[in-house]
C-alpha cells in the first residue's frame, strides 16, 4: 500500500523536471496527453512522488519498450482497472507478449 507521503504534491513544474532528468514541456505534454495529472494551487502545477514515479514509467514504456504515448496511454488505463479489481496480470502480459513481439524476426 502507498504511503499518504507518496500523493503529497510538493514539486514545482521546474524541480520535478530537474529531478527527472526531462525539459518542463516534457511534462506539459504529458498533462496534455493525459498521461499525468499534477495537482494545482493558485494555477501553480505541483507533483508528488506518485506523479514522478508515472512520469518513469512513461519514459521507460516510450524509450525502452518502444510504445508511442497514445500505445502508453492504453496500457495505464487497463493498468489501472486491473488495479481498481486488485489484479496486475493483464499488464503483465500485455507487457510481456510487446517484448516478444518486436524480438522476433
Amino acid at each position: 500500500m502507498r504511503s499518504r507521503r507518496d500523493d503529497l504534491p510538493v514539486y514545482v513544474i521546474s524541480v520535478a523536471a530537474d529531478l527527472l532528468g526531462l525539459h518542463p514541456r516534457t511534462l506539459r505534454i504529458y498533462e496534455e496527453k493525459g498521461l499525468v495529472q499534477p495537482a494545482r494551487r493558485n494555477h501553480q502545477r505541483l507533483y508528488s512522488e506518485r506523479d514522478l514515479e508515472r512520469v518513469r514509467s512513461i519514459r521507460h514504456l516510450t524509450q525502452e519498450m518502444g510504445l508511442n504515448l497514445a500505445g502508453v496511454r492504453v496500457l495505464m488505463e487497463i493498468h489501472e482497472r486491473m488495479e481498481l479489481r486488485g489484479s496486475k496480470d493483464v499488464v503483465s502480459w500485455v507487457v510481456e507478449r510487446t517484448v516478444r513481439r518486436r524480438r522476433v524476426p
